[in-house]
C-alpha cells in the first residue's frame, strides 16, 4: 500500500520475524510519541504476540515518509464476535494505542488512516483502553467512515510528586497516619533492592509466588498463575529493565524477599503493574501499598516523568491520594460499507456493560463473575 504524497509509503506487517526486526525504530517512533505508554513499546507488545498470538493474525499498518517511521497501528485480526481488528496487548495491558510521529501527526494519521481502511476491508476496528489524549483519539477525529466511541476502565492517576509532597495533598488526620506508617516501614528496616537486567528471570518468580501468596483465597487473576503471562513477563521486562523502562523492586526483611514490584516507565508515564507482598507483611501491620507507592512516585519523580499511574481499577486504598479518575475510551472505526457490523458490535458491547454492571450491583459474587470475563479477555486472541 503506497502513499500519494512523495516520500510517504503505507505497509502492512503479517510476520512476526518482521515486527520484530522493527525494534530499533519502533524504540524510536516511541520516543517521538508523546502520548506513549509502556503498553506501546516494542518490548511488550512482541513479547506479548510470543505468548499470546496466533499464526496468520497479526496485522500492523506502518506509515514511512522518505523512508523514517512515523506511525505504526499494531493490531491482529480476531473472528469472534465478528471480524475484528483489534489491538495487541490484550487484556493484561492497561492501556492501548497506536503510535505517531508528533512532529509529522498530520500527514502521518491522514496516511495510517488510508493504510487502516484498507487492512479493515472486512472487519471492524476496535481499540480498547485508550487514554484520553492518545495518538488514537486523533486517528478516531479524522476518520471518515463509520465509529462509535463508548467508555472503558476507569484509571487514577497522581502527579509525579515525591511521596512527602503527595502527603501534603491529605487531610492532616490521614496525612498524620501515613507518615506512622511510612516510620514503621523505616523502623523494620525494610530495604528496597532494585533488580538488573540479568536478575530478572529469578526475581520475576520470586514476585509472582508472593503475587499467589498474597492473593490465595481471595480470587487471584487466574491468567496470572500461567505460565505464558509468566514467560512475558520475564521477556518484556528483561528488555525494559535493559532499556531504563522498568524498574523491578524486591523488599527485603532480614535478607529475606517479602515482597516485589515491578513498575513500567515510559517519557511521560510510570505505572505499577504488579506486585506480590508475603502475608506475614500483614500480621505486622504493613502498609504494602503505601510502601510500594512511596518507591514509585520517587521513582517517577527522580526521572523526570510527570504522571504515576495506578492503573486500572478504582479501589478504595487508592483514594485515599486523592488521586485524578481518567476513564479510558473505546474506540470503533469501520470502513463505510461496514457501518451496520459495526453498530451491531458496539451495541452488544454496550449490553454487557450494562448487564455487568446490573450484576456486580445485585449479587455479592459480581466481583469474581466479572474477574472470570478478565481472564477470558487477556486469554488473546479468538
Amino acid at each position: 500500500m503506497d502513499g500519494e504524497r512523495e516520500g510517504l509509503a503505507v505497509t502492512l506487517v503479517r510476520d512476526q520475524r518482521d515486527f520484530a526486526r522493527l525494534r530499533p525504530e519502533w524504540d524510536e517512533l516511541q520516543r517521538r510519541c508523546s502520548t506513549a505508554t509502556p503498553f506501546q513499546s516494542h518490548a511488550w507488545l512482541e513479547s506479548w504476540w510470543l505468548s499470546y498470538g496466533t499464526d496468520g493474525r497479526l496485522r500492523i499498518v506502518l506509515v514511512r515518509l522518505d523512508g523514517r517511521l512515523i506511525a505504526a497501528a499494531p493490531l491482529m485480526l480476531v473472528h469472534r464476535p465478528m471480524p475484528l481488528l483489534v489491538s495487541l496487548g490484550g487484556g493484561i495491558s492497561d492501556y492501548g494505542d497506536i503510535l505517531v510521529d508528533d512532529e509529522h501527526a498530520d500527514c502521518a494519521i491522514e496516511a495510517l488512516e488510508r493504510g487502516l481502511q484498507h487492512a479493515a476491508r472486512h472487519a471492524v476496528i476496535d481499540l480498547r483502553e485508550v487514554r484520553p489524549g492518545a495518538a488514537a483519539e486523533r486517528l478516531y477525529e479524522s476518520w471518515t467512515g463509520p465509529r462509535r466511541q463508548l467508555t472503558d476502565s476507569v484509571c487514577l492517576e497522581l502527579p509525579a510528586e515525591p511521596m512527602d509532597e503527595l502527603v501534603k495533598r491529605m487531610p492532616s488526620s490521614r496525612a498524620q497516619r501515613v507518615r506512622a506508617k511510612l516510620r514503621k516501614i523505616d523502623a523494620l528496616r525494610i530495604e528496597g533492592y532494585t533488580v538488573a537486567e540479568h536478575e530478572v528471570p529469578m526475581a520475576m518468580e520470586h514476585l509472582l509466588r508472593l503475587h499467589e501468596l498474597q492473593w490465595r483465597g481471595r480470587g487471584v487473576t487466574v491468567e496470572h498463575l500461567r505460565p505464558r503471562f509468566a514467560e512475558h513477563l520475564v521477556r518484556a521486562t528483561r528488555r525494559l529493565v535493559r532499556d531504563g523502562n522498568a524498574a523491578l523492586t524486591e523488599y527485603r526483611l532480614d535478607g529475606e524477599v517479602v515482597a516485589s514490584n515491578v513498575a513500567l516507565m515510559s517519557d511521560g508515564l510510570t505505572g505499577g503493574y504488579l506486585y506480590g507482598a508475603h502475608p506475614a507483611l500483614r500480621e505486622k501491620k504493613i502498609d504494602v501499598a503505601t510502601m510500594l507507592l512511596r518507591h514509585d512516585v520517587n521513582l517517577a519523580a527522580a526521572t523526570g516523568r510527570s504522571v504515576v499511574s495506578l492503573l486500572r481499577g478504582k479501589e478504595s486504598y487508592k483514594n485515599h491520594w486523592r488521586p485524578e479518575a481518567v476513564t479510558n475510551q473505546r474506540l470503533m472505526m469501520a470502513p463505510s460499507r461496514l457501518g451496520p457490523a459495526l453498530s451491531l458490535h458496539a451495541g452488544r458491547a454496550q449490553w454487557r456493560d450494562h448487564a455487568a454492571g446490573t450484576v456486580k450491583a445485585r449479587f455479592p459474587a459480581a466481583q469474581q463473575w466479572r474477574a472470570r470475563l478478565n481472564d477470558l479477555r487477556a486469554a488473546g486472541p479468538r
